[in-house]
């Protein structure tokens, strides 16, 4: 992130305008990842992962997480709120809050390196992509494939706003923006679609038609085809 980016995040925390914070892990990681049949112990990676109770899920299911989040509040506030016993260690620019199955860099995500994270299995990014502001987003993707091996897959969640006068069956596609910044390295699977109308935060509180959809992305370098989920 930039500075003035940064900053607005960390300012979020500290004033606990945190309205992105689910209070359950979410249902379509609950409902689809077990499809992936990945073993125990598997590695997944967690950006801009906050304070998200789907490591707390992950940590049930046995496997091993590594979250990299901004503000130091969301981290602190994870162990806390969870009774999690931990250590910290400071590694280059990060500091590292950790026990035996979560370990979060506190610090900036483009500061991470391969060797930071070692061996990971698959990225599980809720919403982190679009997150970011439209003009960082690019460079988010271009250093995601620069840490992670080729072999690595990403399961991707995304909230999707309806274009104006679009339908239902025409909005079941991969979304423009993932495909460009996706499709040169990945082959892009949308596994899943589910169509909400949701109150506008506008005066006069329309309802609006959001899309949630789930992306599965395979590194087009490891030659892997076949869906898991089908």
């Amino acid at each position: 992130m930039k500075n003035q980016d940064d900053h607005l995040w960390l300012q979020a925390w500290r004033n606990q305008e945190i309205d992105f914070h689910q209070l359950s892990a979410n249902k379509f990681l609950t409902k689809f990842w077990p499809k992936l049949n990945l073993a125990s112990g598997s590695r997944i990676f967690i950006p801009l992962c906050g304070k998200s109770l789907d490591m707390i899920w992950f940590m049930e299911q046995g496997y091993k997480v590594i979250g990299v989040e901004l503000s130091p509040v969301a981290v602190r506030a994870f162990f806390k709120e969870n009774k999690l016993k931990h250590i910290k260690r400071k590694i280059g620019d990060f500091t590292v809050w950790e026990n035996e199955t979560i370990s979060i860099f506190c610090g900036n995500y483009f500061s991470l390196s391969q060797e930071n994270l070692g061996i990971i299995d698959i990225v599980y990014d809720r919403a982190s992509l679009t997150a970011l502001p439209e003009i960082l987003r690019e460079s988010y993707v271009e250093h995601l494939k620069l840490i992670l091996p080729n072999e690595t897959e990403l399961f991707l969640l995304t909230t999707e706003d309806a274009e104006e006068n679009e339908t239902l069956k025409t909005s079941l596609g991969i979304a423009e923006e993932i495909s460009a910044l996706f499709s040169v390295n990945f082959d892009i699977y949308l596994t899943y679609v589910e169509s909400v109308y949701e109150e506008d935060i506008s005066p006069n509180k329309d309802l609006i038609r959001a899309e949630y959809k789930l992306y599965q992305l395979i590194n087009k370098l490891c030659g892997k085809k076949q869906l898991h989920f089908i």
